[in-house]
């Protein structure tokens, strides 16, 4: 039996290690199904592969003795390698590793300089030659998404394609569930890339603002560049609140509970209700792999629940139609051109820097379209390893070798054919992981490692945690991820499966988002999290619906109070309370 919880081997070379970044997209402990033949069995050895494509370094630099060198797994909680990231930022022409902590890690107190874990090989100018031409031919020099775009294709080849999976066999199931790795690891080579190459273009933009004395321009500069992909479940639940304001949809939208609305549209014959719904299940259909930790490929996603977007939806029917996305990010794209122009200005009579500013400003677009294009096709195949999954813990939960369907993801990749031939071997085992599975759902897990961590057993429950308040005039210091000042009453919500508390203009306070968070933005005036950088998804998605934006304020989530009044500034990035 594999061990559980898993506890990878830390690397001795490259010691340093954080949940930032990764918490964004992974927030939750990984199942033992996933770890082996899902999310971290592909990605890791990706982001193995994106280096040594991005030409920093040859396989060789890893360390031999470590299986996950960029993404182990402490305690079943998936870690950033930070030390290979800084050494990424010392080889790059123009980045180094402070900056690499910036934009992809954010503000994060306590973390060891980087001079303090500084190697003998970790200059070498050699690889920063090679690191050099990289930058200049495939990050500022590249003119299109054409590999991205071929990804998107094949993925929504393989969902139209999707077989009956009620008629396959066991063995065809299990089958289908580890036969995409041929075609996600070099997919998730390419998001690994693409994220490597929206930090260089980021923070080629900013040096650039700052040189210019304007760094407060930096973010505005790549705010409202349209065509990122994630931002469409946004403008479709937008879409279908504008339909259920009035009438039949309207009047069960009021009236019936969100957990039970579902089938209440789908059972009622009005017409207007059923134009709706047709369109509901347009979206569904496109958006079914979207859901709070989606990487996880034992979450709840759309397609299996949609009561958060029949949620989120009620939310934004109380918004007024000019704080449509498509408003917002209007007034973005107006901002965005004026701050180009000032840069521009700034830069006239240097035709040299002018180019570098050009093509940086086209570098950091392309590749923010980039990251969100694959960061979303690769969420759908991750839905085509979730599906047979789940139908064969149907399956057998039914037969009564599971007491839970969702307890075939407690299975390891290894034990898949012993469990086919004798499923009943496994019932007690599979029990007792999953008990210990949710258990570390209430561990907090240590934010930055150094070396391997202590036991989980050491780790404070989450439950048990208290945080001091705040009180009114106390300023929370973040990072900016869009500019922007708003006013108005914060609305702590600790998981997107339950937006109703969320009422147009409040501000959502959250501790960390994921792509599910997405819809929720539009109804909020701003968005504060408490973790996060000018490059995670938070950011990215807020500069594209034109709201202001605080990452990386530290426990803003458990020290305000929820119903505060406070008021949030993305430019300089602080949260300050007014009524506690």
């Amino acid at each position: 039996m594999s061990r559980w919880p898993i506890y990878d081997r830390a690397s001795k070379t490259f010691p340093l290690y954080s949940r930032a970044n990764v918490g964004e997209i992974f927030p939750d402990p990984i199942s033992p199904l996933n770890a082996s033949v899902g999310f971290q069995a592909n990605l890791s050895p990706a982001w193995d592969d994106a280096f040594v494509a991005c030409r920093v370094w040859d396989h060789d630099l890893y360390d031999k003795e470590v299986e996950h060198n960029n993404l182990p797994a402490f305690g079943s909680y998936l870690y950033i390698n930070m030390s290979l990231m800084r050494l990424f930022g010392v080889r790059v022409p123009g980045m180094t590793p402070e900056a690499v902590d910036l934009q992809y890690f954010g503000d994060m107190p306590g973390i060891p300089s980087y001079e303090s874990e500084k190697r003998d090989f970790d200059e070498n100018p050699e690889f920063s030659a090679k690191a050099g031409e990289w930058l200049a031919d495939e990050v500022l020099g590249a003119t299109d998404l054409a590999a991205y775009d071929d990804d998107r294709r094949t993925v929504d080849e393989i969902r139209k394609n999707r077989p009956d999976l009620s008629a396959l066999t066991d063995a065809e199931l299990v089958e289908r569930l580890t036969s995409f790795g041929d075609v996600f690891r070099p997919m998730l080579r390419r998001h690994m890339e693409a994220s490597l190459k929206c930090g260089v273009g980021l923070g080629a933009v900013a040096q650039i603002a700052e040189a210019v004395g304007r760094p407060e321009l930096s973010l505005t500069l790549v705010a409202g560049i349209g065509d990122v992909d994630s931002t469409g479940p946004s403008t479709g639940m937008w879409e279908l609140s504008r339909l259920a304001r009035e009438g039949k949809v309207a009047e069960l939208f009021d009236s019936v509970p969100m957990t039970e609305l579902h089938e209440r549209l789908k059972a009622s014959d009005d017409p207007e209700v059923a134009a709706f719904t047709a369109k509901l299940d347009v979206f569904l259909s496109e958006w079914d792999f979207r859901g709070q930790s989606e990487w996880e490929i034992r979450a709840k996603t759309w397609g299996i629940d949609p009561t958060p977007v029949l949620s989120t939806v009620d939310r934004m029917r109380g918004v007024p139609d000019e704080e449509s996305p498509a408003a917002k990010n209007a007034e973005r794209v107006a901002q965005r051109e004026e701050a180009t122009a000032q840069v521009r200005e700034a830069l006239a009579g240097d035709a040299e820097a002018l180019a570098q500013f050009e093509a940086a400003l086209h570098g950091a677009a392309l590749w923010l379209r980039g990251r969100e294009r694959s960061r979303t096709a690769c969420a759908k195949l991750i839905h085509e390893l979730r599906l047979p999954a789940l139908e064969l813990g149907r399956r057998h939960h039914a037969a009564g070798a599971l007491r839970s369907p969702l307890q075939i993801f407690m299975l390891f990749g290894d034990e898949l054919p012993k469990f086919l031939e004798r499923p009943g071997d496994f019932t007690e085992v599979l029990e007792e992981r999953e008990r210990v599975y949710e258990d570390l759902f209430d561990r907090e897990p240590p934010f930055v490692v150094v070396g391997r961590p202590d036991p989980v057993e050491t780790w404070p429950r989450r439950s048990e945690k208290s945080v001091d308040g705040v009180e009114a005039g106390t300023v929370i210091q973040g990072v900016p991820g869009c500019g922007g000042v708003a006013r108005g009453r914060a609305r702590v919500i600790t998981s997107p499966d339950d937006p109703t508390a969320l009422e147009p203009g409040e501000i959502l306070v959250a501790p960390i988002t994921d792509p599910s968070w997405t819809p929720l933005f539009v109804p909020a005036a701003a968005v504060v999290v408490d973790v996060g950088a000018p490059f995670s998804h938070a950011a990215i998605v807020s500069r594209e619906l034109g709201i202001p934006c605080v990452v990386s304020a530290t426990q803003a989530s458990s020290r305000i109070k929820d119903g505060a009044l406070i008021e949030v500034d993305g430019t300089t990035a602080t949260v300050t309370v007014i009524e506690p």
